[in-house]
């Protein structure tokens, strides 16, 4: 019978992964970076049921390679750039497996102070780092909270300001009347997801018009709808204006949107989930100006910033507001450090009770790099995105089709003289992806089929985007040759 690993087996077995993991990283690169595998093929790999007796460590480690490994799309892979990245590190794996060790569950200061306070610290130092408004500090009235994504964040905000439209009556009484939620045409989908959550209903999200050359709202298309809204009383709960949207990484204007907000007292989020990190240079916070206006905001250091999924770093200007709205304090929760008022349970500033030490890898990551190490990180991917982006204006096949302020890089073959742009550039997508080296995603930008090449990957060097380049060029050729 198989016991518990004990200390030792531990220690053993722990220098096998890390040693697996280290290879893993040393071999990314000859690696095609999409896996080959076709649906219900890992499946087929693993056993129907599990096993009735214990197996030796060795066969498990040996199994990631034959079983796992065939399935996997290397998001850490130098050639990975779509979406956006996904980055972790090495400091970042070991915070967490730290956290995973400790097994903390934190979900009051009295069940791990550590976790908490911690965790605390962390969000205020990445204010500072960021620049961010002084009143989003855990020394004010406001402060910040790890989230599991922005999606989540993008939720708990909605409830909050659900929670201040009515006045209070939404956590008692529930969803009583029409309330809307604004947000561009370029906005995620998690406002939508939020919305449905919250019954609010995703027909009261109000997709704002942006500009046609930035692509970023609207100011005066956003005052438009709050009157329209008004006229027709329906409540505007929310707006939620975006630094660095999805498809384009356009930003909102948020000093104009601020001032809306203020004047018709509506809770303005703002998502800054993949560019917030950018924050970190200072040359780079002009896509930040006007955050003084924000209720709340969020970022995701696990999307550019070296943090490993799951950690959105979410704030609130007054977090009080959020507490009232989300607590719940059943009898066996209660204790005698939360009803002094000394200390902050962050089990109110989310959905779920429980919660991960994920301050841990955060910490990590911050002592490890320092400030100077992240803006290095920070700089090398714009600049390589802006050294792409010369390479895609100087071939007259191509057009770069959005402002790339930040490391993605919105382009695509040009249309006309028989060719169709649209077909021409999915055909150049589904060449240059099958070829393994390099992974690229697409979206549409002002309804015309558009890749992105989203820079980012911590493995990344100039010669990776290079071969990219030349990968599709070579491809485009091809394409254009029929």
């Amino acid at each position: 019978m198989t016991t518990h690993m004990d200390a030792e087996e531990f220690r053993r077995n722990g220098h096998a992964v890390i040693d697996w993991i280290a290879d893993y990283w040393a071999t990314l690169e000859q690696r095609p970076v999409l896996s080959a595998d076709q649906p219900g093929a890992v499946a087929g790999r693993l056993p129907s049921t599990a096993p009735e007796r214990g197996e030796d460590f060795d066969r498990i480690l040996a199994d990631l390679d034959t079983v796992v490994m065939p399935g996997v799309t290397h998001w850490q892979h130098p050639g990975f750039f779509g979406y956006f990245p996904a980055n972790v590190s090495g400091p970042s794996v070991l915070g967490d497996l730290v956290s995973s060790g400790l097994g903390v569950q934190g979900m009051l200061w009295a069940t791990g102070p550590a976790c908490t306070e911690v965790e605390t610290v962390m969000l205020d130092w990445l204010a500072e780092l960021l620049d961010l408004p002084a009143r989003f500090r855990s020394t004010g009235s406001g402060g910040g909270v790890i989230q599991d994504s922005a999606s989540s964040a993008t939720l708990v905000a909605t409830l909050a300001a659900l929670h201040r439209a009515s006045k209070g009556r939404w956590r008692s009484d529930g969803v009583e009347g029409r309330y809307a939620v604004y947000t561009s045409t370029q906005g995620h989908s998690s406002i939508e997801k939020a919305a449905r959550i919250a019954g609010i209903g995703d027909g009261n999200v109000r997709p704002v018009e942006v500009d046609d050359r930035t692509l970023a709202m609207d100011p005066e298309a956003l005052r438009s709808m709050l009157d329209a809204d008004l006229a027709a009383g329906i409540r505007p709960a929310l707006v939620v204006a975006t630094i660095g949207t999805t498809s384009t990484t356009a930003v909102d204007p948020i000093p104009a949107i601020g001032e809306i907000c203020r004047e018709y007292g509506v809770w303005l989020h703002v998502d800054a989930a993949y560019a917030g990190a950018s924050a970190v240079c200072p040359e780079l916070r002009w896509s930040h100006a006007g955050l003084e206006y924000a209720d709340s905001y969020c970022f995701d250091p696990h999307k550019w910033l070296l943090t490993g999924f799951d950690c959105d770093a979410f704030w609130v200007a007054d977090r009080a507001e959020l507490v009232e709205a989300l607590t719940v304090l059943p009898e066996y929760l209660r204790n005698a450090a939360s009803e002094s008022g000394a200390v902050l349970d962050y089990r109110d500033w989310q959905v779920p009770l429980g919660r991960r030490f994920r301050a841990l890898k955060l910490w990590f990551v911050l002592r490890w790099y320092g400030a100077e190490g992240l803006r290095a990180h920070i700089r090398g991917s714009v600049e390589l995105a802006a050294g792409f982006a010369e390479r895609v204006r100087a071939d007259e096949r191509f057009e770069v089709v959005a402002p790339h302020p930040f490391s993605l890089v919105c382009f695509r073959l040009r249309g006309g003289d028989g060719v169709d742009g649209d077909a021409a550039t999915a055909e150049l997508l589904a060449r240059v992806n099958a070829d393994g080296r390099v992974y690229l995603t697409h979206t549409r930008v002002r309804g015309a089929y558009t890749l992105r090449l989203a820079v980012g990957a911590p493995q990344t060097r100039a010669r990776h985007v290079e071969e990219a380049w030349s990968l599709i060029g070579a491809q485009a050729a091809a394409v254009l040759a029929g």
